[in-house]
């Protein structure tokens, strides 16, 4: 029997995600639903500025219910990685079994709604990565389109995280923040991860700060000039497929 997870969308939408090979494409109204980071724990630490990080290999194909490294700050301003699970658990829910979890929130209303604003204010996050995929309709299909920077730098999106009491011990878990698609990503789908500005890490990380409009004003859309998209293999459909290959541009595109 395949094992399935409840999750949710940033709009509250619940669904059933198989935790095996068999997703087609994120069944998600909202993005973003894949990413990938390939860059190793010693780039990761200078370029975010980490006092430590565990150690991680490269990955091409990261799909919601997985655990992947995501980059916090403590209140004395000690920048460290921490394995976590993509799809919110929030810490007062008594029984996580059944519990929708979104990969996604809104940036615009995230502070407000019950199921993050605990996280917004005390628990952002960076989740790092080199890129991310979304699928754009075209002919009756799906096309997967990878989204990156231009100079091909490692980038933080801005995160939730949350740690949850359970049975069997505490588990973290996170959701990525969303917001309105720049005019670059805007020909692939209307929302875009919300990425924070590396000049912005030590603002966003710092669990000191709560104010909502400049939070807010830091996960707008990241400019378009410093980002590239092409179409690529409907290989990244499937979880199991997480190789380099996934990052080469569709040859007939």
């Amino acid at each position: 029997m395949r094992r399935e997870a409840l999750v949710a969308n940033a709009a509250g939408d619940a669904c059933r995600v198989k935790l095996d090979t068999h997703i087609n494409f994120p069944p998600f109204a909202e993005m973003c639903g894949r990413f990938a980071l390939k860059t190793l724990p010693p780039e990761i630490m200078t370029r975010f500025g980490l006092d430590e990080c565990f150690d991680f290999g490269p990955r091409y194909n990261i799909a919601p219910s997985q655990a992947v490294a995501v980059l916090r700050q403590d209140a004395a301003g000690r920048r460290s990685s921490v394995s976590a699970r993509w799809g919110l658990l929030p810490s007062w829910v008594k029984d996580g079994q059944g519990m929708p979890r979104p990969i996604n929130a809104k940036s615009e209303t995230a502070a407000l709604k019950p199921m993050f604003r605990h996280a917004f204010r005390k628990s952002r996050i960076l989740v790092p990565a080199d890129g991310f995929y979304e699928w754009k309709a075209a002919a009756g299909q799906k096309q997967p389109y990878l989204i990156h920077m231009r100079d091909g730098l490692p980038f933080g999106m801005a995160g939730l995280l949350e740690r949850w009491h359970g049975p069997e011990g505490d588990v973290l878990s996170f959701a990525i923040l969303t917001t309105q698609a720049n005019l670059l990503m805007a020909e692939i789908h209307d929302r875009m991860p919300a990425i924070v500005k590396p000049e912005d890490y030590a603002k966003w990380l710092d669990p000191a700060r709560s104010d909502v409009e400049e939070l807010q004003g830091m996960i707008g859309p990241y400019p378009e000039r410093f980002m590239e998209a092409y179409a690529v293999s409907r290989r990244v459909n499937y979880p199991k497929n997480d190789g380099a290959d996934l990052f080469a541009p569709l040859a007939d595109a």
